[in-house]
């Protein structure tokens, strides 16, 4: 859970199905509202990968986002799609 206007960390580990990471190609990050409408894009490049198969961005949520947000890193690998989804909760205050 984040304060609303703060920045969130938001991070990713692309694994194979066997556990090895892995380095995809075309890597974006998807922002969802509520609903689970896309409100924003962003493609990454090797300023937001921290190590082999781990990418991150720094994300202050829109304004226009409720109590939740979802975040989807995407790219591609052995060209097939890989992703991962998660969720951050917002809150005015503590």
């Amino acid at each position: 859970m984040i304060l609303k206007g703060d920045t969130v960390r938001l991070k990713c580990h692309f694994k194979t199905f066997n556990g090895t990471l892995v380095d995809p190609t075309n890597v974006k990050l998807t922002i969802y509202d509520d609903t689970e409408i896309q409100t924003e894009q962003f493609i990454l490049n090797d300023t937001n990968r921290e190590s082999v198969g781990v990418f991150y961005m720094d994300y202050v949520p829109a304004s226009q986002l409720n109590e939740v947000f979802y975040f989807e890193f995407s790219g591609s690998f052995n060209n097939k799609p890989i992703l991962s989804r998660g969720k951050v909760k917002i809150q005015f205050s503590k």
